[in-house]
């Protein structure tokens, strides 16, 4: 099977030390995260990560069921890029003597949708938000005119197909544990059941 793109998003409980623990899963299978996000989510008690990597999807499927296995975690999906609407953010820092020299900086701002965010005496910072294509393509432009620092975020993702999902994410809220017994409903109550 070949190797491609997935986005890993996975829904858990604000943990110390969770991190560590998911990082160690792909570092034990000597898997590369090329991009790795945290934060909240519209859920008070719900975080979301969201990891790319380049992997085969069976693969994939067993590092989600590898992430749920996690206590705090409460669900792991995996999307390739067209089950997903995906940005990034990159900052660009130019001498701002040689961008105002030799780029007519209104066309450039237009062609790449970069928008200005500092101008100081030594330094410019250009901003813009995209796809990988679309922040490299700024990249190159302004390699030639002195481009001191780059930067680019890690990806942020939503899921395309998510009807109903703000209620499924809803039912992830942590509720204290109840005193009250559950039943399995699947298991025959004349069954024995070992545990392994």
């Amino acid at each position: 099977m070949e190797k491609k793109e997935f986005t890993i998003t996975v829904f858990t409980e604000n943990q110390i030390g969770l991190l560590n623990r998911i990082a160690i899963i792909f570092s034990r299978r000597k898997i590369n995260i090329e991009s790795l996000n945290t934060s909240p989510t519209e859920v008070e008690s719900v975080h979301r990560f969201t990891i790319v990597i380049s992997e085969t999807e069976d693969v994939v499927k067993k590092l989600c069921r590898q992430i749920e296995k996690q206590v705090e975690v409460l669900k792991a999906y995996y999307n390739n890029g067209d089950e997903i609407v995906w940005q990034e953010l990159a900052l660009y820092k130019v001498s701002t003597d040689a961008i105002a020299e030799k780029v007519k900086v209104e066309r450039l701002l237009r062609e790449h949708g970069a928008r200005v965010v500092a101008i100081r005496k030594d330094y410019t910072v250009f901003e813009t938000t995209g796809q990988r294509e679309e922040t490299d393509g700024l990249l190159k432009v302004l390699e030639p005119y002195g481009l001191i620092e780059f930067v680019r975020s890690a990806r942020v993702a939503i899921i395309k197909g998510s009807n109903d999902f703000h209620d499924r994410l809803k039912e992830f809220e942590y509720h204290e544990p109840g005193e009250d017994v559950i039943e399995n409903e699947f298991l025959d109550k004349n069954e024995e059941v070992f545990a392994m």
